[in-house]
């Protein structure tokens, strides 16, 4: 009987959906989201959405501070050899 419990929360777990994170560029003001299924994490390589651009970016983040209810993400941008803040809503 454990088992079924066990295999009944983990269906509930895996079938939370997932959101995507909003936020913007803390120097030209432009809306950038990171989907769902990157990890953001110092030393990780995730993708963000720039809406300015209307494309995708490959960023490295370099440090992560949170103060109150936002994020700061300072990344080092690859496809315009860049570093940037990102301002996320918490």
């Amino acid at each position: 009987m454990s088992f079924i419990r066990a295999l009944a929360l983990t269906c509930c777990v895996v079938a939370t959906p997932a959101f995507a994170w909003d936020g913007a560029d803390t120097d030209s003001g432009a809306a950038v989201e990171i989907e769902t299924g990157n990890l953001v994490r110092t030393g990780s390589d995730i993708q963000v959405y720039d809406y300015d651009s209307g494309e995708y970016h490959d960023m490295s983040v370099e440090s992560i501070q949170r103060s109150g209810s936002t994020v700061e993400l300072e990344v080092y941008d690859y496809d315009t050899g860049e570093y940037r803040t990102l301002e996320m809503e918490d």
